[in-house]
């Protein structure tokens, strides 16, 4: 019997949008199919607190989007997508009332920084100045790279452990920076590779910013969805997949899932070797995450924060790195790494006129159901006194309730899955191609592959070249 289509894909996430429209340009047939009503995966943006408030559910600020090759090669502007810049990518305060802040100038930032001025630019100047040859080399999986003496230059700085990497410096307001960049990689930061995460954060903030989206992360789910849809693909929502059976007759079938899904849904097409490979697929930290109606926009005590479009809270390095290091140990502590966005600042779709959202997570042991929400106010109003007066209503998720919402974050993973140097590139099994499953016909192309977490749909990219390479 001849096939219905060319190539399905499951999961409309950053991932798999992007996958499907690598497939659907080569000529394919291809069917997106969408569990929710909603395409997007993380990038969708909900009503969550009070009507006329619209909240990130998920991504909220994206450099990555605005620097990952595969998204400049598409016409989403032609579909809605539009970039707003704050006036600064993002500010660090700290408990003696001094800001460290990422400006989009290298320079600026520098000079900010004291006796570090020379280290930073030292640092992060050959990953700026060559970032277009470089993001396709460490925003994909192991190959033979295209700039091996840059990128081996790089490397050496980003396999380091970020508290290792941060001796360098001397000053504590560029220590502390540095810690709120790394943390984002949601581990210890003493782990191998935790460098990597911060030193791309920030060449990336000073290469292209770190934008937000005209009314929220909804609208690159949309864009992309449109795009594909007038390349003459096909999407179906509202079809949650939990056996094989469901999918529609195909060549070959594409997951934006995560390894424990996809064992739930095709496992017995897998060798015992793979399924094996992918039940020892290691998940990391949750997030506990709040989002916020406010009356006016946040107080914050220092001025430069109230242009910043992202906050980083939660102290010096030596905090942020105890902090760190107690969550993965099961533990919970009262000074919190905690990342806010504050995107209504900037674009004026996401709140009634006058009044103002905030967006806020901070990481949690896996599977945690532990109430959060005072701590993080606290953490905020200590930066910000009078914040908890502007609160008119507000929303959270523990981890529990981020999995049920999205069953790829599994225990609240919003990584899916641990990015330290043993799942970097090998993600999620050591094979010649880690898209490639030991089923032919069948691909993995989420988050829990390379490059991993974010939402920049290189993953899908890859997976979709690799798969027309091997079928088409």
């Amino acid at each position: 019997m001849d096939a219905t289509y060319d190539a399905v894909v499951v999961g409309a996430g950053p991932n798999g949008l992007s996958a499907a429209i690598v497939l659907q340009k080569h000529g394919l047939n291809v069917l997106l199919i969408e569990g929710k009503e909603t395409i997007g995966g993380g990038m969708r943006t909900m009503e969550l607190t009070l009507p006329g408030f619209k909240h990130d559910v998920c991504s909220a600020i994206h450099p990555m989007a605005a620097a990952a090759p595969f998204f400049k090669t598409l016409p989403l502007e032609e579909y809605g997508l539009e970039y707003i810049h704050p006036l600064t990518p993002a500010g660090h305060p700290l408990p003696d009332g001094t800001v460290a802040s990422l400006h989009r100038s290298l320079s600026e930032t520098a000079d900010q920084l004291g006796r570090d001025r020379k280290t930073y630019i030292n640092l992060l100047k050959p990953l700026v100045e060559h970032w277009e040859g470089l993001a396709s080399d460490f925003l994909s999986p192991l190959k033979i790279p295209s700039n091996p003496i840059k990128l081996a230059r790089f490397g050496l700085s980003a396999l380091q452990p970020a508290t290792m990497l941060a001796k360098k410096f001397k000053e504590t307001k560029t220590r502390a920076l540095w810690a709120g960049m790394a943390a984002h990689g949601i581990q210890p930061l003493t782990n191998i590779t935790t460098s990597a995460i911060g030193m791309v954060l920030m060449a990336a903030g000073h290469h292209v910013g770190w934008p937000m989206l005209k009314g929220g992360s909804q609208s690159l789910a949309n864009a992309l969805a449109d795009y594909f849809e007038s390349l003459g693909g096909k999407i179906e929502k509202g079809k949650m997949i939990t056996d094989f059976g469901q999918i529609p007759d195909a060549k070959m079938v594409m997951f934006d899932l995560s390894p424990k899904n996809l064992l739930q849904i095709a496992g017995g097409k897998f060798s015992s070797l793979y399924r094996w490979q992918l039940n020892r697929y290691r998940y990391g930290m949750g997030v506990f995450k709040m989002d916020f109606a406010l009356s006016q926009p946040i107080p914050w005590q220092s001025k430069e924060l109230k242009g910043a479009g992202t906050v980083h809270l939660g102290g010096t390095l030596e905090d942020i790195s105890n902090s760190e290091r107690l969550t993965w140990e099961g533990k919970y502590t009262d000074n919190p790494y905690v990342l806010l966005a504050q995107q209504s600042l900037f674009d004026t779709t996401r709140s009634p006129e006058g009044f103002h959202t905030g967006w806020a997570y901070c990481h949690v042991p896996s599977g945690s159901e532990v109430d959060m929400s005072t701590v993080i106010e606290n953490q905020i109003e200590k930066y910000a006194p009078g914040f908890k007066e502007t609160i008119i209503g507000k929303h959270t998720f523990n981890t529990k309730e981020i999995e049920d919402y999205n069953p790829n974050y599994i225990g609240g993973d919003i990584n899916a899955g641990v990015q330290d140097w043993s799942q970097l590139f090998t993600r999620p099994a050591v094979r010649i191609s880690p898209y490639r499953t030991s089923n032919k016909n069948i691909y993995i192309c989420s988050a829990s592959t390379p490059p991993g977490g974010g939402v920049h749909g290189m993953g899908g990219y890859y997976a979709a070249k690799r798969a027309i390479q091997d079928l088409f």
